[in-house]
């Protein structure tokens, strides 16, 4: 059995509850560059667009409810008798929303940053360019949210879970987006076995040692279940 488990979610997990992929065809992110909207120097050419972004985003994200993946790794976490750590990709709060627990290493949809002092607070439904931070009145609110570009968060927990962890978990992610591709080589590097469960096999496939491919709300129930006996 593994005693620690370690868990790395991506926007695949995410999608049976409506929330787009970068590769969706029709969704949000089709409807703009990824440099326009996803980037420090997206944000500072053009704000209002930004903002108009992630306020669609935030809202879609809190319309959306958990699907029987994520309720199926809140169970885990909760039965297992070693440990879970969820080290998520994606920004919404569906994990908490399925009563689960996670790192999110991109940010959250619902937080606000201050760019000027790094002071964080809850977001309001609508973010707006000028919004004033709480704690040093400048006017420099933006999403709390990791850009490309920018260093992901909790990196140093991150790696020191991946160092003693026994089982790494890929769910639902495309392999393509670093530092997170390399949890996989890192894991494997301290001795841990690897699984990936995806819809597709991705570019880093090769490199897991089990292979789970379909739906995440059919594959990650059942191999929950059998990790759970």
């Amino acid at each position: 059995m593994a005693d620690k488990i370690v868990i790395l979610t991506g926007a695949g997990l995410s999608a049976e509850s409506g929330l787009g992929t970068f590769r969706d065809e029709g969704g949000l992110w089709a409807q703009h560059k990824i440099e326009d909207v996803a980037t420090p120097e997206g944000f500072q050419r053009n704000p209002d667009l930004v903002h108009a972004f992630y306020n669609a985003r935030r809202k879609q994200a809190a319309e959306a409810t958990p699907n029987a993946a994520h309720v199926a790794l809140a169970n885990l976490q909760e039965q297992h008798k070693g440990e879970v750590v969820i080290v998520t990709q994606n920004v919404d709060g569906l994990h908490e929303a399925a009563g689960g627990r996670a790192i999110h290493m991109h940010g959250v949809l619902d937080g606000a940053l201050c760019a000027a002092c790094g002071h964080r607070w809850p977001a309001p439904a609508e973010m707006a360019t000028g919004q004033i931070c709480p704690a040093c009145s400048a006017p420099t609110a933006r999403p709390d949210i990791v850009w490309f570009g920018e260093i992901p968060y909790h990196m140093e927990q991150i790696a020191d879970h991946l160092q003693d962890c026994d089982l790494f978990v890929s769910i639902g992610t495309s392999g393509q987006v670093y530092p997170a591709a390399g949890f996989v080589q890192e894991s494997r590097m301290f001795g841990a076995s690897t699984l990936e469960i995806n819809l597709e096999r991705t570019d880093t496939s090769g490199v897991f040692d089990r292979h789970i491919v379909g739906p995440a709300t059919q594959t990650v129930p059942a191999w929950v279940s059998e990790i759970l006996g």
